[in-house]
Protein backbone atom coordinates (compact mmCIF):
# COMPACT_ATOMS: atom_id res chain seq x y z
CA UNK A 1 0.00 0.00 0.00
CA UNK A 2 2.12 3.55 -0.88
CA UNK A 3 1.45 6.41 0.76
CA UNK A 4 -1.33 7.90 -0.77
CA UNK A 5 -3.46 5.06 0.34
CA UNK A 6 -2.77 5.57 4.42
CA UNK A 7 -4.00 9.30 4.33
CA UNK A 8 -7.43 9.97 5.53
CA UNK A 9 -9.44 10.27 2.42
CA UNK A 10 -11.58 13.74 2.56
CA UNK A 11 -13.76 15.42 0.71
CA UNK A 12 -14.74 18.71 -0.48
CA UNK A 13 -17.51 21.40 0.66
CA UNK A 14 -18.34 24.45 -1.49
CA UNK A 15 -16.02 26.22 0.60
CA UNK A 16 -13.36 24.80 -0.48
CA UNK A 17 -12.73 23.27 3.12
CA UNK A 18 -12.29 19.66 3.54
CA UNK A 19 -14.55 17.51 6.09
CA UNK A 20 -11.00 16.83 8.09
CA UNK A 21 -10.37 20.79 8.23
CA UNK A 22 -13.87 21.37 9.42
CA UNK A 23 -13.41 18.93 12.22
CA UNK A 24 -10.23 20.75 12.97
CA UNK A 25 -12.24 24.36 13.40
CA UNK A 26 -14.92 22.62 15.13
CA UNK A 27 -12.21 21.83 17.58
CA UNK A 28 -10.72 25.10 17.88
CA UNK A 29 -13.99 27.16 18.08
CA UNK A 30 -15.13 24.18 20.68
CA UNK A 31 -12.00 25.50 22.81
CA UNK A 32 -12.63 29.34 22.62
CA UNK A 33 -15.90 28.51 23.60
CA UNK A 34 -15.09 26.89 26.67
CA UNK A 35 -12.33 29.29 27.70
CA UNK A 36 -15.40 32.10 26.92
CA UNK A 37 -17.80 30.20 29.31
CA UNK A 38 -14.74 29.58 31.83
CA UNK A 39 -14.28 32.82 31.92
CA UNK A 40 -17.44 34.61 32.08
CA UNK A 41 -18.43 32.26 34.80
CA UNK A 42 -15.21 33.34 36.56
CA UNK A 43 -16.33 36.82 36.33
CA UNK A 44 -19.69 35.68 37.27
CA UNK A 45 -18.45 33.87 40.53
CA UNK A 46 -16.33 36.92 41.64
CA UNK A 47 -19.04 39.45 41.38
CA UNK A 48 -21.51 37.51 43.78
CA UNK A 49 -18.94 37.09 46.06
CA UNK A 50 -18.20 40.97 46.16
CA UNK A 51 -21.68 41.03 46.90
CA UNK A 52 -21.70 38.72 49.14
CA UNK A 53 -18.56 40.50 50.95
CA UNK A 54 -20.17 44.06 50.78
CA UNK A 55 -23.45 42.78 51.93
CA UNK A 56 -22.16 41.74 55.14
CA UNK A 57 -20.21 44.11 55.70
CA UNK A 58 -23.80 46.51 55.54
CA UNK A 59 -22.66 47.77 51.79
CA UNK A 60 -23.84 47.89 48.63
CA UNK A 61 -22.02 46.11 45.68
CA UNK A 62 -21.96 49.08 43.64
CA UNK A 63 -19.64 50.41 46.00
CA UNK A 64 -16.98 47.94 45.18
CA UNK A 65 -15.00 48.15 41.97
CA UNK A 66 -14.13 45.06 40.15
CA UNK A 67 -10.35 45.87 38.80
CA UNK A 68 -9.77 42.38 36.33
CA UNK A 69 -6.21 42.28 36.34
CA UNK A 70 -5.05 40.91 32.55
CA UNK A 71 -1.00 41.19 32.96
CA UNK A 72 0.64 38.30 30.47
CA UNK A 73 -2.59 36.90 29.35
CA UNK A 74 -4.00 37.46 25.81
CA UNK A 75 -6.15 40.22 24.23
CA UNK A 76 -8.73 37.40 23.20
CA UNK A 77 -9.07 36.39 26.72
CA UNK A 78 -9.50 39.85 27.61
CA UNK A 79 -11.91 40.39 24.79
CA UNK A 80 -13.70 37.51 26.42
CA UNK A 81 -14.22 38.58 29.81
CA UNK A 82 -15.41 42.41 27.99
CA UNK A 83 -17.97 40.39 25.86
CA UNK A 84 -19.41 39.22 29.20
CA UNK A 85 -20.30 43.27 29.90
CA UNK A 86 -16.88 43.46 32.23
CA UNK A 87 -14.92 47.10 31.60
CA UNK A 88 -12.68 47.83 34.17
CA UNK A 89 -9.40 46.14 33.41
CA UNK A 90 -5.77 46.51 35.02
CA UNK A 91 -2.22 45.81 33.40
CA UNK A 92 1.40 45.61 35.47
CA UNK A 93 3.85 46.24 33.10
CA UNK A 94 3.88 49.16 30.75
CA UNK A 95 5.57 47.81 27.35
CA UNK A 96 3.00 45.07 27.46
CA UNK A 97 0.10 47.97 28.17
CA UNK A 98 1.08 49.85 25.49
CA UNK A 99 1.11 47.20 23.35
CA UNK A 100 -2.50 45.07 24.05
CA UNK A 101 -4.58 48.47 24.95
CA UNK A 102 -4.80 49.41 21.53
CA UNK A 103 -6.02 46.42 20.50
CA UNK A 104 -9.30 46.55 22.62
CA UNK A 105 -12.15 48.67 22.78
CA UNK A 106 -11.78 52.24 23.91
CA UNK A 107 -14.66 52.25 26.50
CA UNK A 108 -12.57 50.20 28.69
CA UNK A 109 -11.34 51.99 31.82
CA UNK A 110 -7.81 50.89 32.15
CA UNK A 111 -5.96 50.89 35.26
CA UNK A 112 -1.99 50.87 35.63
CA UNK A 113 -1.24 49.06 39.41
CA UNK A 114 2.50 47.70 38.43
CA UNK A 115 5.95 49.92 39.51
CA UNK A 116 6.22 53.09 37.21
CA UNK A 117 9.28 54.26 36.32
CA UNK A 118 9.52 58.19 34.64
CA UNK A 119 10.86 57.34 31.84
CA UNK A 120 7.65 55.20 31.08
CA UNK A 121 5.38 58.28 31.83
CA UNK A 122 5.27 59.42 28.47
CA UNK A 123 4.75 56.62 26.20
CA UNK A 124 2.03 54.99 28.90
CA UNK A 125 -0.04 58.35 28.66
CA UNK A 126 0.18 58.58 24.85
CA UNK A 127 -0.81 55.15 23.97
CA UNK A 128 -3.35 54.53 25.96
CA UNK A 129 -5.67 57.64 25.54
CA UNK A 130 -8.40 55.73 27.80
CA UNK A 131 -6.41 55.09 31.33
CA UNK A 132 -8.54 56.05 33.79
CA UNK A 133 -6.23 55.35 37.12
CA UNK A 134 -2.33 55.07 38.17
CA UNK A 135 -2.86 53.22 41.45
CA UNK A 136 0.98 52.90 41.95
CA UNK A 137 2.43 56.76 42.66
CA UNK A 138 4.75 56.02 45.13
CA UNK A 139 6.85 59.62 45.28
CA UNK A 140 6.63 63.01 44.44
CA UNK A 141 9.04 62.54 41.10
CA UNK A 142 6.91 60.20 39.39
CA UNK A 143 3.50 62.40 40.40
CA UNK A 144 5.35 65.49 39.24
CA UNK A 145 6.20 63.35 35.66
CA UNK A 146 2.60 62.19 35.76
CA UNK A 147 1.51 65.86 36.02
CA UNK A 148 3.39 67.12 33.55
CA UNK A 149 2.77 64.39 31.00
CA UNK A 150 -0.95 65.05 31.43
CA UNK A 151 -1.00 68.28 30.92
CA UNK A 152 1.30 68.32 27.85
CA UNK A 153 -1.22 66.21 26.08
CA UNK A 154 -4.14 67.91 26.90
CA UNK A 155 -6.07 65.14 28.86
CA UNK A 156 -8.41 65.73 31.58
CA UNK A 157 -7.31 65.19 35.32
CA UNK A 158 -6.04 61.82 35.55
CA UNK A 159 -7.01 60.05 38.97
CA UNK A 160 -4.24 58.20 41.02
CA UNK A 161 -3.63 56.64 43.90
CA UNK A 162 -0.88 56.67 46.61
CA UNK A 163 0.64 53.30 46.94
CA UNK A 164 1.51 52.94 50.44
CA UNK A 165 3.94 49.94 51.93
CA UNK A 166 2.12 48.64 54.65
CA UNK A 167 3.82 45.12 54.85
CA UNK A 168 7.69 46.70 55.57
CA UNK A 169 9.20 44.31 52.48
CA UNK A 170 11.94 45.75 50.58
CA UNK A 171 10.84 44.00 47.37
CA UNK A 172 7.67 45.95 47.54
CA UNK A 173 7.03 49.59 45.58
CA UNK A 174 4.94 52.17 47.83
CA UNK A 175 5.81 55.05 50.27
CA UNK A 176 6.15 54.20 53.54
CA UNK A 177 2.95 54.99 56.41
CA UNK A 178 4.69 57.37 58.05
CA UNK A 179 5.14 59.88 54.50
CA UNK A 180 2.03 58.68 52.81
CA UNK A 181 0.09 62.03 54.23
CA UNK A 182 3.01 64.46 52.45
CA UNK A 183 2.73 63.00 49.00
CA UNK A 184 -1.44 62.81 49.35
CA UNK A 185 -0.85 66.82 49.79
CA UNK A 186 1.66 67.15 47.08
CA UNK A 187 -0.30 65.63 44.56
CA UNK A 188 -3.73 67.38 45.55
CA UNK A 189 -2.44 70.42 45.98
CA UNK A 190 0.84 70.77 43.56
CA UNK A 191 -0.49 68.55 40.68
CA UNK A 192 -3.10 70.20 39.04
CA UNK A 193 -3.44 67.22 36.56
CA UNK A 194 -3.82 64.78 38.63
CA UNK A 195 -6.55 63.76 40.66
CA UNK A 196 -6.24 62.47 44.14
CA UNK A 197 -8.40 59.33 44.63
CA UNK A 198 -7.38 57.47 47.49
CA UNK A 199 -4.97 54.68 48.52
CA UNK A 200 -3.59 51.74 47.75
CA UNK A 201 -1.56 48.94 49.22
CA UNK A 202 -0.52 45.31 48.69
CA UNK A 203 -0.52 42.71 51.42
CA UNK A 204 2.21 40.12 51.95
CA UNK A 205 2.89 37.08 48.95
CA UNK A 206 1.81 34.61 52.22
CA UNK A 207 -1.43 36.56 53.37
CA UNK A 208 -0.02 35.76 56.82
CA UNK A 209 -0.55 39.47 57.90
CA UNK A 210 -3.13 40.86 55.50
CA UNK A 211 -5.55 41.81 58.46
CA UNK A 212 -2.79 44.19 59.61
CA UNK A 213 -1.93 45.22 55.96
CA UNK A 214 -5.60 46.59 55.21
CA UNK A 215 -5.64 47.94 58.55
CA UNK A 216 -2.89 49.77 57.96
CA UNK A 217 -4.23 51.03 54.99
CA UNK A 218 -7.17 52.60 56.47
CA UNK A 219 -5.97 54.24 59.42
CA UNK A 220 -3.50 55.60 56.65
CA UNK A 221 -6.69 56.84 54.94
CA UNK A 222 -8.19 58.48 58.38
CA UNK A 223 -4.85 60.27 58.77
CA UNK A 224 -4.64 61.44 55.20
CA UNK A 225 -8.20 62.91 55.18
CA UNK A 226 -7.46 64.96 58.24
CA UNK A 227 -4.76 66.20 56.71
CA UNK A 228 -6.85 67.24 53.50
CA UNK A 229 -10.09 68.24 54.75
CA UNK A 230 -12.05 65.72 53.09
CA UNK A 231 -14.73 63.09 54.46
CA UNK A 232 -13.39 59.58 54.01
CA UNK A 233 -16.14 58.77 52.25
CA UNK A 234 -14.07 60.56 49.17
CA UNK A 235 -10.78 58.77 49.70
CA UNK A 236 -10.98 54.77 47.84
CA UNK A 237 -8.47 51.94 49.19
CA UNK A 238 -7.46 49.72 46.63
CA UNK A 239 -6.12 46.97 48.53
CA UNK A 240 -7.69 42.71 47.84
CA UNK A 241 -6.46 40.28 45.41
CA UNK A 242 -7.89 36.63 44.29
CA UNK A 243 -6.77 35.18 47.51
CA UNK A 244 -8.13 37.48 50.00
CA UNK A 245 -10.28 40.29 48.35
CA UNK A 246 -13.57 39.24 50.40
CA UNK A 247 -11.74 40.00 53.43
CA UNK A 248 -10.43 43.16 52.05
CA UNK A 249 -14.08 44.36 51.37
CA UNK A 250 -15.22 43.45 54.72
CA UNK A 251 -12.17 45.91 56.06
CA UNK A 252 -13.09 48.80 53.68
CA UNK A 253 -12.18 48.27 50.32
CA UNK A 254 -13.40 49.95 47.48
CA UNK A 255 -11.16 48.44 44.85
CA UNK A 256 -10.22 44.90 44.25
CA UNK A 257 -7.83 43.38 41.73
CA UNK A 258 -8.64 40.39 40.49
CA UNK A 259 -6.28 38.47 38.00
CA UNK A 260 -6.01 34.45 38.51
CA UNK A 261 -9.35 34.44 39.82
CA UNK A 262 -11.13 35.42 36.35
CA UNK A 263 -8.41 34.56 34.17
CA UNK A 264 -6.79 31.88 35.29
CA UNK A 265 -3.43 30.95 36.99
CA UNK A 266 -0.32 31.92 34.91
CA UNK A 267 1.92 29.25 33.46
CA UNK A 268 5.05 28.61 34.06
CA UNK A 269 6.38 30.79 31.38
CA UNK A 270 4.54 33.73 32.68
CA UNK A 271 6.31 33.23 36.24
CA UNK A 272 9.51 33.79 34.53
CA UNK A 273 8.44 36.63 32.47
CA UNK A 274 7.28 38.53 35.76
CA UNK A 275 10.30 37.68 37.48
CA UNK A 276 12.31 39.27 34.72
CA UNK A 277 10.13 42.15 35.00
CA UNK A 278 10.72 42.56 38.53
CA UNK A 279 14.05 42.47 38.57
CA UNK A 280 14.31 44.79 35.09
CA UNK A 281 12.57 47.49 37.17
CA UNK A 282 14.38 46.96 40.49
CA UNK A 283 17.97 46.69 39.43
CA UNK A 284 17.97 49.38 37.13
CA UNK A 285 18.31 52.46 38.94
CA UNK A 286 21.24 50.57 40.97
CA UNK A 287 23.18 49.34 37.95
CA UNK A 288 22.79 52.91 36.58
CA UNK A 289 24.45 54.55 39.66
CA UNK A 290 26.88 51.87 39.70
CA UNK A 291 27.88 52.94 35.99
CA UNK A 292 27.90 56.76 36.80
CA UNK A 293 30.48 55.72 40.04
CA UNK A 294 32.52 54.01 37.85
CA UNK A 295 32.62 56.45 35.06
CA UNK A 296 33.45 59.11 37.36
CA UNK A 297 36.07 57.04 39.30
CA UNK A 298 37.19 56.16 35.98
CA UNK A 299 37.46 59.67 34.33
CA UNK A 300 39.03 61.17 37.77
CA UNK A 301 41.64 58.43 37.21
CA UNK A 302 42.69 59.20 33.68
CA UNK A 303 43.18 62.87 34.58
CA UNK A 304 45.23 62.45 37.31
CA UNK A 305 47.65 60.29 35.31
CA UNK A 306 47.83 62.98 32.66
CA UNK A 307 48.08 65.72 35.07
CA UNK A 308 50.98 64.33 37.00
CA UNK A 309 53.08 67.31 38.01
CA UNK A 310 57.07 66.98 38.56
CA UNK A 311 58.79 66.29 41.40
CA UNK A 312 59.49 69.88 42.20
CA UNK A 313 55.87 71.46 41.94
CA UNK A 314 54.09 71.56 45.52
CA UNK A 315 51.00 69.36 44.04
CA UNK A 316 53.35 66.57 43.46
CA UNK A 317 52.91 65.89 47.25
CA UNK A 318 49.42 65.77 47.08
CA UNK A 319 49.07 63.68 43.91
CA UNK A 320 51.29 60.94 45.58
CA UNK A 321 49.27 60.62 48.91
CA UNK A 322 46.54 60.06 46.03
CA UNK A 323 47.49 57.58 44.73
CA UNK A 324 49.13 55.92 48.01
CA UNK A 325 45.54 55.98 48.77
CA UNK A 326 44.14 54.20 46.56
CA UNK A 327 46.68 51.89 46.46
CA UNK A 328 48.33 52.83 43.31
CA UNK A 329 51.32 55.11 44.04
Amino acid sequence: MNSQDEEEPTTTDNNGSTKHEEGQVSDMSGTSAAMDKVAAAALRSVLQRVSQAAEKAARGSQQVRVVAVSKTKPVSLIKQVYDVGHRCFGENYVQEFIEKAPQLPEDIEWHFIGNLQSNKVKPLLASVPNLDMVESVDDEKIANHLDRGVGNLGRKPLKVLVQVNTSGEESKSGIEPSGCVELAKHVSQSCMNLQFCGLMTIGMLDYTSTPENFKALANCRSEVCKALGIPEEQCELSMGMSNDFEQAIEMGSTNVRIGSTIFGPRDRMEHWDVAYEFLKQNSLRTHRNLGIIIFTFATAQMFALCLQPKRENECSRWWKIYFQGIDLG
